[in-house]
């Protein structure tokens, strides 16, 4: 075989194992027993230590060297640029350093979920402390003379720098800020009255996962703590969770991971198994769980649909008409939770952790200060105090298990979403029509088409910027939200 069908071959078994191991992650989310944390820490840091020597092979280097520039087509260029994005990588990260942090973070993760339950920070410093300096290690690595955070961003948007995030979110957070306070002024919504059979939640969070269009032959839907997806090409699989005075909470979590799971298998399948055969970034992948949830979820028209079909499941539950629910589901209140927050809260909540992060990245925010960090923060954005650990600083998981530099990209994926909405109301005139009727398939069917079949064939920005039309800017969306919410609240 040649230099360039030996690379693919090889990455094409890299990205298997990848799989694998994200399967053993899935697993532990959601059917693995409690005691087996520290035996499945060592069997996913094992295969880490397998995919990270794959990945730093001096033969891929070797065979990327041999490659002949300009004489493949796009998709093959394209596998090029990531696989070797990957070995530059690798290469510079030891490959016990690589398991370490694979082993670590998989033990923190059990170890934060105590420390949330018992609502204590201070049981959790030393873990976090653990897996900060092992990330700042890498980082460091990485980065040679380049900004450490940036380095941690380039793993999840490749393109983004901490300056350019944040002149954008410096632009989006006053506006969000003086909007919050307009609205919160107002009475609140009428109030849901339940309690909501889980079982019919799990009935109509199916019903919403089909007619967004998820292939349910190719996934499946399972509970778990905090939702989230996993898997491509054929094996996709999402998560969400019940509250039984809340459905919400459960259908707009499946919304969401549909928007992730959806993305996944609308990837053109002649990418699976390649280093293009998944999202571009995790940017561009939430400008779709966050289209899907929010500009058509709880936009007035499907709302109608929705209203129709709570009332055939549940009958009386406290809201007479589908106004009424309109406003509920889009309600904005006081609230702690990133994930259970509504679309004017749910970006500042993000922009604190971005700044926190950077600052425990550089130094210059300890871990042991972190709480009060966040508190003080926390009231400057929402106006109020938070009341514990776990309604604040240990709320997600995603420090505890390394993922520095991930949190900038839901609120990236938020500005990506509100481009894309402007363009395919511009594209899609009768949208709400088809949404009053639960028909997805034409706003489903535009992302497909101009986004999601294409993977990581592009980089980031260009895939939003070709599927728009134009650069990508937070204006989109502050203007989408100011019309949406001063509608809603007679502002």
């Amino acid at each position: 075989m040649s230099d360039l069908q030996n690379l693919l071959q090889f990455d094409g078994e890299t990205q298997a194992l990848a799989q694998v191991s994200g399967r053993l992650g899935w697993d532990q989310e959601t059917m693995m027993a409690s005691g087996s944390a520290e035996q499945r820490g060592i069997e996913i840091a094992a295969l880490e230590g397998v995919i990270h020597a794959r990945r730093r092979n001096p033969q891929v280097g070797d065979w990327l060297s041999n490659i002949k520039p300009g004489t493949a087509d796009e998709m093959i260029k394209a596998q090029i640029r990531e696989i070797k994005r990957s070995f530059d990588r690798a290469a510079k990260v030891p490959g016990d350093l690589a398991q370490l942090i694979a082993r670590t973070t998989s033990t923190a993760q059990g170890k934060w979920a105590a420390a949330r339950a018992d609502n204590d920070f201070p049981a959790f410093v030393p873990v976090l402390e653990e897996v900060l300096n092992l990330k700042q290690q890498e980082g460091q690595a990485l980065a040679e003379n380049a900004d450490v955070y940036d380095t941690m961003l380039t793993d999840y948007e490749p393109g983004a720098t901490a300056k350019k995030l944040s002149t954008m979110f410096g632009a989006l957070r006053p506006g969000l800020v003086e909007l919050r306070g307009r609205i919160l002024e107002k009475d609140p919504a009428v109030k849901l009255r339940g309690p909501f059979d889980e079982t019919t939640q799990m009935k109509i969070s199916t019903l919403l996962a089909e007619t967004y269009g998820y292939d349910l032959t190719r996934g499946r839907i399972d509970k778990a703590v905090h939702p989230f997806s996993s898997g491509s090409g054929q094996d996709v699989r999402i998560t969400t969770r019940t509250d039984l005075h809340d459905p919400f909470n459960c259908f707009y979590s499946t919304i969401h991971e549909v928007g992730h799971g959806s993305y996944e298998q609308n990837i053109d399948q002649k990418y699976t198994l390649t280093a293009i055969g998944q999202g571009a970034s995790m940017g561009v992948h939430e400008s779709q769980s966050r289209i899907y949830e929010n500009q058509l979820g709880r936009s007035r028209a499907f709302t109608t649909w929705l209203f129709n079909q709570m009332k055939q499941q549940f009958g009386d539950f406290g809201i007479s008409n589908a106004d009424d629910f309109y406003k509920t589901v889009n309600s904005v209140s006081k609230g702690f939770i990133r994930t259970e927050a509504d679309e004017v809260q749910y970006n500042l909540h993000v922009l604190l952790r971005f700044d926190l992060e950077r600052a425990l990245v550089s130094g210059d925010l300890k871990v042991k200060d972190l709480e009060s960090a966040w508190n003080d923060r926390f009231y400057d954005d929402f106006g109020y105090n938070v009341q514990s650990a776990s309604d604040g600083c240990l709320q997600d998981v995603h420090w505890s298990v390394g993922l520095f530099g991930y949190f900038p990209t839901y609120s990236l994926g938020n500005v990506y979403a509100g481009c894309l909405h402007e363009r395919l109301r511009k594209k899609l005139p009768q949208l709400d029509n088809d949404l009053r009727e639960g028909n997805l398939t034409p706003a489903t069917d535009w992302l497909r088409e101009n986004l999601q079949r294409h993977g990581a064939l592009k980089l980031p920005s260009q895939t939003i910027s070709d599927a728009c039309g134009f650069e990508p800017s937070e204006a989109p969306l502050l203007k989408y939200l100011q019309t949406k919410f001063s509608e809603i609240y007679d502002l």
